[in-house]
Formats: C-alpha cells, sequence, structure tokens
C-alpha cells in the first residue's frame, strides 16, 4: 500500500496570514499544500493566480500541488509551473487534453489528471502513460466546504484499478472534497493515497493531532 500524504488545501486558510498557514500545516506533517487555482467560467467561484502562489512559495518546504480549475489550462502553464511541483487539469476544460498534459511534462514538472464527479474514470485510459497523478473529485468543484459524495468511493476504486491493469501502479490517486477523519478510512481502503482536506487541518486546533489522525483513521 502507498504511503498516505496530506494535502491540505489552501482555501481554508487564514487569507492574512497566509505565510504563516501554510508554514503552520508543514510543520505539523502535511506533505503537501494543495492549491485550487478557479476562474469564474470552469467553476463558478474566484480564488487565487500565479502572483499568489508565488508569494507562499518560500514560506513552506511542502510539495505544490497546483490544481487548475480552469478553462483551457494550456495558456497559463507557463505563469504556474515555476512555483509548482505537481500540476493537475480537468478533462472537462481541455480542447486537447494529451497536449495539455505534454505541456506539464516539457516543464519538468508532474502532471495530474482530474475529473468531476458526473465524468466516468474510463475517459483518463487513454492518457495512463502521461499522468503521475488521477485526481477523482468528490464534490462539486468550486467551493470548499461541501459534503463527500458517497459513489465517489466506487471512482476511486476504479482510478486505482484502471492505473494497476494497464501497468501504471506508480500513479498517484488523490481525492479532494469533503474528507474528514470519519471518511478518510473508507477513502484510503478504496485506493487513495493523497487525501485533499481543507478545513480539518487548517481550522484544526492542534493541525499536527488533525494530520496525525487522518493518517490513523
Amino acid at each position: 500500500m502507498k504511503k498516505t500524504i496530506i494535502s491540505p488545501s489552501v482555501l481554508a486558510c487564514d487569507f492574512a496570514r497566509a505565510g504563516a498557514e501554510v508554514e503552520k500545516v508543514y510543520d505539523a506533517g502535511a506533505e503537501y499544500l494543495h492549491l485550487d487555482v478557479m476562474d469564474g467560467v470552469f467553476v463558478p467561484n474566484i480564488s487565487f493566480g500565479p502572483d499568489f502562489i508565488r508569494s507562499i512559495r518560500p514560506c513552506t518546504g511542502a510539495v505544490f500541488d497546483t490544481h487548475l480549475m480552469i478553462t483551457e489550462p494550456m495558456r497559463f502553464i507557463d505563469a504556474f509551473a515555476p512555483y509548482s511541483d505537481i500540476i493537475t487539469v480537468h478533462y472537462e476544460a481541455c480542447a486537447d487534453f494529451a497536449a495539455t498534459l505534454n505541456t506539464i511534462r516539457a516543464h519538468g514538472r508532474k502532471a495530474g489528471a482530474v475529473i468531476k464527479p458526473a465524468t466516468p474514470v474510463s475517459v483518463l485510459e487513454p492518457f495512463l502513460p502521461l499522468v503521475d497523478m488521477i485526481l477523482i473529485m468528490s464534490v462539486e468543484p468550486g467551493f470548499g466546504g461541501q459534503s463527500f459524495i458517497p459513489s465517489s468511493l466506487g471512482k476511486i476504486s476504479e482510478a486505482r484499478e484502471l492505473a494497476d491493469r494497464n501497468g501504471f501502479d506508480a500513479i498517484d490517486i488523490e481525492v479532494d472534497g469533503g474528507i474528514n477523519v470519519k471518511n478518510v478510512g473508507e477513502v484510503i481502503r478504496a485506493g487513495a493515497n493523497v487525501i485533499v482536506a481543507g478545513s480539518a487541518v487548517f481550522r484544526a486546533a492542534d493541525p499536527a493531532e488533525a494530520v496525525k489522525m487522518l493518517k490513523q483513521s
């Protein structure tokens, strides 16, 4: 079984203290930092751009897990790549998904493939050679604080099986949306190893204990 990695979503942090906040969760044991970039077009919300990510990059040693929830993300790979370790893009948002993944890899970054709750896992099969991570959205993208969609468990298992069956067992399976200590065990047993959690970590009284509990639950 792969090591469980916690990737707190920066959307849940106190933006007035963003630098200290991301340092805090990294010191608490969260190896990744999930950065949701939203354009108000692909999803009905707007978050932040590359300048924000650049500004917090020196504040933490975390792996920057940049999730582009934007229309035609190919246009902005050059802007985000210098400050990101992983860039995940939505299958639904790209006119040429393979070209977008190849552009990320050409920048020396890991490439992630994301699908919304209604999109079948099977659409990703042709792109597995270009993918380092599959991100299953377990809520509708665009807003934090939503409840986990139970049918996501089946999609997580399907994604893990798809990768393994095709000889890509190194691919990570990430899950984003509504995850907490009550359901994270099911999510991990289904096959996920990268867990996005926002308020469960950033707003915890003891972030280190929260990270520990997410990994142990």
